[in-house]
Parts: C-alpha cells; sequence; structure tokens
C-alpha cells in the first residue's frame, strides 16, 4: 500500500525551495491556487494565524522553517544572535495556542540550536534540522494509513461509509494526511463505499478542503451539515467516525477541531466506532487531561459574515475553534508508534516509549 499512496500523491501545501518557504493559501481553495512565499519569521507567524497555513503538522512544519529564517537574519546581523533568536522563538510560538505541534517543533528547533558549537554557522544545520522535520511527518502518515487501515480491515474488510470532520489531509500536513491518508489507504484497498465530509463551520474546511481533496482523487465524497452528522449516523451505515486532533493530553483526552466532541457523543449512541488519527508529536504528556488544554477562541467576525458580508444578527457571538473529546469516548488512538485502544494514563505512557514503526 505504501507504494500506491506515493504513486497517489497530488497534493501538497508546504514547499521549500531556494531558501524560503511557500505556502499553498489554504484561505482561497478551492476557487484559486496561489502560493505565497516567506522569508521571515514574522511573515511565516502571520500565515500562521490568518490561517493561510492550518493543521496541526503542517503549522509546526511551517515553524520549523520559520525559525530557518529568523536564525539567517539574526546571524547575519551578527553579535548576539542567538539572544536575539528568542523574540522569533517567541513570536512563532504565539501564532497558535492549541496545536501543541507548534511548540514540539519549535522545541526540536531549539534543543539543534543547543548543540551547535558557540561560533558555528547555523543556518545549514537548522535547516538540515526543519527539513528532517518536514520528511518525519511524512513518513509518519504513511505508517499511521497503514494502522490504520489494518484496524479497519480487522473490524469490517468490505467497502464502508466513513464520516470525516474538519481537514487532515495533504492539505493538514507534511505528506498524505492523517484521518483523511487513512481513509486514502482504504479506498486504496477497496474498503471506501463512500466518505461523508462535514462542512466544518465557520471556515468549511470539510467543505472547500476535504471535499475538494478527496474529489480530486476520485473517492467518493458526499458533503453534510455538521449539524446532520446524527442523522447521517442513523440512516447511511456510518461504521468509522475517522477524526485528527490537535492536541492529545496524557490521558487520552483529545482536542481537535470544534464539532467533534458531539460526533463523539454521537457515535457512541449510534454504536459507531470512533478513531483518532494523529502523530505522536501531538501527544502532550505534559497535560494531565483535556481539561488543561488551551481551547482557542477567534473573532466572533467568523461566525457572524460569510466572505466579507454579514449574515448574522448584530449580536455577541462565541467562536472556540476547538474542544475536547473524553477518552472514554474514543475507541483507538492511531499514531505512528502504535496504536492504543481505549485510550487512558497507562496506556498513552506505554505508546510514548516506544519507537517508531516503519
Amino acid at each position: 500500500m505504501r507504494d500506491r499512496l506515493l504513486a497517489a500523491e497530488k497534493v501538497k501545501a508546504i514547499d521549500w525551495r531556494d531558501g524560503a518557504l511557500y505556502l499553498l493559501d489554504q484561505r482561497i481553495l478551492p476557487f484559486e491556487e496561489t502560493w505565497i512565499g516567506y522569508t521571515s519569521a514574522a511573515g511565516v507567524a502571520e500565515a500562521i494565524r490568518s490561517m493561510v497555513v492550518r493543521g496541526a503538522p503542517a503549522i509546526g512544519i511551517s515553524a520549523a522553517y520559520g525559525v530557518v529564517l529568523a536564525a539567517r537574519a539574526r546571524f547575519a546581523e551578527g553579535g548576539d544572535w542567538r539572544a536575539a533568536l528568542e523574540a522569533d522563538f517567541a513570536l512563532l510560538a504565539d501564532a497558535r495556542p492549541t496545536a501543541v505541534n507548534l511548540f514540539w517543533a519549535l522545541g526540536r528547533m531549539r534543543e539543534r540550536l543547543g548543540r551547535l558549537k558557540h561560533h558555528a554557522d547555523p543556518l545549514a544545520v537548522l535547516e538540515a534540522e526543519a527539513i528532517a522535520i518536514h520528511d518525519s511527518d511524512r513518513e509518519a502518515n504513511l505508517t499511521m494509513a497503514q494502522l490504520g487501515v489494518d484496524l479497519i480491515r480487522k473490524h469490517q474488510g468490505n467497502a464502508q461509509a466513513f464520516l470525516t470532520h474538519c481537514n487532515t489531509g495533504a492539505l493538514a500536513t507534511g505528506g498524505f494526511g492523517t484521518a483523511l491518508g487513512v481513509i486514502r489507504g482504504a479506498f486504496l484497498e477497496g474498503m471506501v463505499e463512500r466518505v461523508y465530509a462535514d462542512e466544518t463551520r465557520p471556515w468549511l474546511q470539510g467543505s472547500r478542503l476535504t471535499a475538494w481533496e478527496l474529489a480530486n482523487e476520485g473517492i467518493p465524497v458526499t458533503l453534510n451539515a455538521d449539524s446532520a452528522a446524527a442523522h447521517i449516523m442513523k440512516t447511511k451505515g456510518i461504521t468509522w467516525v475517522i477524526v485528527g486532533a490537535d492536541r492529545i493530553s496524557a490521558n487520552g483526552d483529545v482536542a481537535n477541531k470544534i464539532g467533534t466532541y458531539q460526533l463523539a457523543v454521537n457515535a457512541m449512541h449510534h454504536g459507531v466506532r470512533f478513531m483518532v488519527v494523529a502523530p505522536s508529536s501531538t501527544i502532550d504528556m505534559n497535560l494531565a487531561s483535556g481539561d488543561d488544554i488551551p481551547i482557542e477562541e477567534r473573532d466572533g467576525r467568523e461566525l457572524l459574515d460569510v466572505g466579507g458580508t454579514r449574515v448574522g444578527a448584530d449580536v455577541e457571538a462565541f467562536n472556540p475553534v476547538f474542544d475536547v473529546t473524553p477518552a472514554d469516548l474514543i475507541d483507538v488512538i492511531v499514531t505512528e508508534k502504535g496504536i492504543v485502544e481505549r485510550p487512558d494514563t497507562a496506556k498513552m505512557t506505554q505508546l510514548m516509549c516506544r519507537k517508531r514503526l516503519h
């Protein structure tokens, strides 16, 4: 399956070339495919904040390249460039609060920087580290796809109907996707009858991005309103809800795009299995439970406006963009290190002690 996934690669959102970071502007997909070039950490931070790039793995990869750009500028200025670089680390870290991959990638870049000799040129070493982070995510996607497909086959090998939320494909990662990578793999194995994609309000990642990715690959996809999910589970024979994650706490609670929690509640009621697919960099063992995960709230105008035009009443709008799904609603978490069924703290700790699978 690995070779077939590689052959099926059509979409990417991140490109590092000629010493600059290029990001596919996801705010205007699927109507325009526009790449924007960045040569500064400030530019990358703004791209993350303004949703040019989104998806926890893609945010982390972009931040790593942002450190390379920052180091180049600080090193050229001379003086105590390492001390000056701290401002750039802080700027990138402040871009989005919930996706832990951002902080994981920055931590890895900081650790590599710390192993440099004091007077060494940092640019080649930091660039190699950022590229390694990018390549590692791509490999993790392939491993998770295989593990997820094996799990689906174990429970029911024939063609099935799946439901997914937000976008977890190539646009959200450095490779083929997390949850969508599993769905892609299942399609290659003949196990996808249809994918139902929540539209994912208010940024419509499901309708603009997920449906676009799946349709481009010939995978049967039907778009639905988020509020139709329970009805679809009841009437359309859904066997799995498959989603990604932005942060997973030590006990297996999962923060993901707003609306995921209610999917898990509905899945439990309807006897639908619930799978979370995310690289181990998403797991934050420093947080005991989902209660400790910071939840980003964005401008209420994202709910009240559509395409810059006001469609809502003149009222206050509450716009949390993530929610937390308790571990006891999750059947399985799939990572590149392996799978955890019915997650809890002991199982998550055991998982994080493992080496990656290949």
